[in-house]
């Protein structure tokens, strides 16, 4: 048994080292890939030839989504929306290949999509997507059951009427037989029927119409939201990229808690490790995985959100079957309404007697002359639905737009899982451009950690003075540093804090 534990271990930590050879070697090319990108100006040809080819793709690629976007939501047809796209690629492909901040802001703002800002993105595309699909569907069904309905009045009027001809012309041949003792059977339709029908066919049609006019002003008004919302979220995700260059770039002490490589460079030279042992809690590492407990409760919050946004996106999908399986039910059950055959049979006999009282004096039935007899059949088809009325069928709804909005809105929620690591990984892509201003904020967040270190050893000191570094004995000859310069050799360990030496302090 030992032995196949000892022979299993062993496969597992061969074949883990296999997979990070493997992973190592495909991160050089694309680390290389990384830094070509990033380099103010290129340094080799090489470097220059993969920044242009990956500008170059880039480029295209923002082209096709934007040609997509354009012909997608119905904006330009295809010929202008080709000349257009094509005019900003070659604006983008210029932008990133000549400018530098541009190809910061360009990454910045793929990488504020794990943001809040590109979670508000995702949500209202979603939204707009799943409005787009769904609305229309469910008022063209809508509107396929109000055609069943006009269908179905129409054909019911045509059927009431066409009785009543046949009551009224079956009448008028029974003519003066039909009278008896100054009584008589009449069927008369009152009005003009075919004035009357003509008025229900015009309020159906008017209904119809409003319906269709309803669907129109939803479509254009989700492609219009659409539009709006993705052109605005765009905005705002180059704004807020834009506004954190900014603040990298001008302020040193905006998102400068990170320990990053420059940062434990300076502290190895300066042999100042002892100030980040501990590290403070305020002191993060760009790629830590561990998240803390306020980032966690906010995160269960936001999915909680999101939940609910889910629910209420299944409840429209469901709203749209069910508007199709009614529609569709609506439909069948008014083609296959049958035409009911009527039949009505008239028969009638009429005869006479003479001095009738007679026989009835000796009790007998009084004989009787028969005068006229006749019998006529009358046959019609009473139909519910009318034949010069087409059913509209029903629209099935379409499956990709709503498993778009779904992966869309799962994205978003994986988006704040990950939006901790995204603001981390802004940093790392600034510094990865500007390397000079993470040096600079590296010294900066080097003299906030003395600041600390000479607080926490109880060294008061007026604000505004100069950082001085006392030696420890008369034979270092009182020898200072003043500012934010590192200490150098003569500069007392950190095992000496309680023998009365005193360490450097930074200007606060």
């Amino acid at each position: 048994m030992r032995g196949l534990h000892g022979a299993a271990e062993h496969l597992i930590r061969t074949g883990w080292k296999f997979w990070y050879l493997g992973i190592r070697k495909v991160l050089v090319p694309l680390q290389a890939a990384w830094d070509a990108f990033a380099q103010p100006v290129p340094t080799s040809c090489g470097q220059l030839l993969t920044q242009l080819l990956l500008c170059g793709f880039l480029a295209v690629a923002a082209t096709d989504l934007l040609r997509h976007w354009l012909i997608s939501s119905q904006l330009y047809p295809l010929g202008p929306s080709a000349g257009v796209t094509t005019a900003c690629g070659c604006l983008i492909f210029l932008s990133l290949g000549l400018m530098t901040p541009v190809r910061c802001l360009f990454a910045l703002s793929v990488l504020t999509l794990g943001t809040e800002q590109g979670r508000r993105l995702l949500l209202s595309y979603s939204a707009a997507t799943l409005v787009v699909a769904v609305v229309p569907n469910v008022l063209a069904n809508v509107g396929a059951v109000g055609q069943v309905l006009r269908c179905v009045t129409e054909g019911s009027l045509e059927s009431l009427l066409n009785t009543t001809h046949q009551l009224q012309a079956m009448s008028r041949v029974l003519g003066p037989a039909g009278q008896a003792d100054g009584r008589g059977l009449t069927f008369e339709a009152q009005g003009n029927g075919s004035v009357f029908q003509l008025h229900i066919l015009r309020v159906t049609q008017h209904v119809l119409e409003d319906f269709s006019g309803l669907e129109s002003l939803a479509r254009a008004a989700a492609l219009g939201t659409q539009w709006v919302a993705t052109g605005l979220f765009m905005l705002g995700l180059l704004v807020e990229s834009a506004w954190y260059l900014h603040h990298y770039l001008t302020d040193l002490r905006f998102d400068n808690v990170y320990m990053t490589r420059q940062l434990a460079q300076q502290l190895a030279e300066a042999q100042a490790t002892h100030l980040v042992a501990p590290p403070p809690s305020w002191l993060l590492q760009v790629v830590q995985p561990k998240l803390s407990q306020d980032e966690l409760l906010s995160c269960v919050l936001k999915l909680g959100l999101l939940a609910l946004l889910l629910v209420a996106t299944a409840v429209t999908v469901a709203t749209d079957h069910v508007a199709f399986l009614l529609a569709q039910a609506a439909v069948d059950w008014a083609q296959k309404l049958p035409a009911v055959p009527i039949t009505l049979t008239v028969k009638y006999d009429a005869s006479y007697t003479v001095l009738g009282f007679v026989p009835f004096l000796f009790n007998q039935p009084p004989p009787e002359s028969p005068w006229v007899s006749s019998q006529r059949s009358y046959r019609w088809e009473l139909r519910l639905a009318s034949r010069g009325c087409p059913l509209l069928p029903a629209l099935r709804p379409r499956a990709a737009a709503p498993l778009a909005a779904g992966a869309l809105q799962l994205l978003a929620g994986a988006t704040v899982l990950l939006q901790t690591y995204a603001r981390r990984l802004r940093h790392a892509i600034a510094a990865s451009f500007f390397s000079a201003q993470e040096a600079r904020r590296a010294r900066h967040l080097l003299a906030r950690l003395r600041r600390r270190h000479s607080r926490r050893c109880g060294q008061p000191r007026s604000p505004g003075a100069p950082f001085h570094a006392r030696a420890p004995g008369p034979g270092l000859g009182g020898q200072t540093q003043s500012g934010t310069r590192a200490l150098g050799s003569h500069a007392p360990p950190a095992a000496s804090l309680g023998s009365g030496r005193r360490l450097a302090t930074a200007p606060l």
